[in-house]
């Protein structure tokens, strides 16, 4: 479990990431391959609770400005997962404000924020990100709830690399990841009514947590 009762995703094959990004920053188009299945399918889920359906669209953008900038990057494995995050974030942000289209989600009930914060609970959240149900319900948090937990979660980014995508303090990362995982599991449990229209409004991500 990592700070703040939040779990922790381990990545097994980030010093295979870190070999593929040096070898391709060498110019080996095969390792840009491989690092591009290693961090794409974490990537894409990130940018699926952000756009929905325009996943795809905005991952491409972002992997052609990964392929551009690529000699610019200075890391390991966990931290190019970080850098394409920031990119991804970067283009999913231009998105919505193209589109116009960032409504305010429901407001976050405070009888969600009291309930047992119950490891298997989190689990059994845990084990669902990867459904398109749990990307809606991810989609109907607060900004940065939603965010905290994709970029933990889905991008298997530690507390400190999630809150330097986000701009913001470990702790208010690591408080928004926990009450996300809370609501998250709350609606996986009682897979209440769905709510597919949903989406960001402009000042949702400014919140502390």
């Amino acid at each position: 479990m990592g700070q703040g009762g939040v779990p922790r995703r381990p990545q097994p094959r980030d010093g295979e990431l870190g070999a593929a990004v040096a070898r391709a920053q060498d110019g080996d188009e095969t390792a840009f391959a491989v690092a591009y299945r290693i961090v794409h399918p974490g990537l894409l889920g990130y940018l699926r609770g952000l756009v929905g359906e325009e996943a795809e669209d905005v991952a491409s953008e972002a992997w052609l400005e990964i392929a551009r900038d690529l000699g610019r990057f200075r890391g390991d494995g966990a931290g190019f997962r970080g850098w394409t995050a920031t990119i991804a974030r970067h283009r999913a942000l231009d998105h919505l404000r193209r589109q116009r289209s960032r409504p305010r989600p429901a407001p976050l009930e405070q009888d969600a924020l009291d309930l047992p914060g119950r490891h298997s609970t989190h689990d059994q959240a845990l084990e669902a990100l990867s459904t398109a149900r749990a990307l809606e319900l991810v989609r109907a948090l607060p900004r940065d709830q939603a965010e905290a937990v994709l970029l933990r979660v889905v991008v298997g980014l530690d507390g400190p690399a999630a809150a330097r995508v986000l701009g913001k303090r470990p702790g208010a990362v690591r408080t928004a990841a926990y009450r996300g995982l809370r609501r998250l599991a709350r609606g996986l449990a009682t897979d209440g009514p769905r709510d597919t229209g949903r989406g960001y409004g402009p000042e949702d991500g400014d919140g502390h947590g």
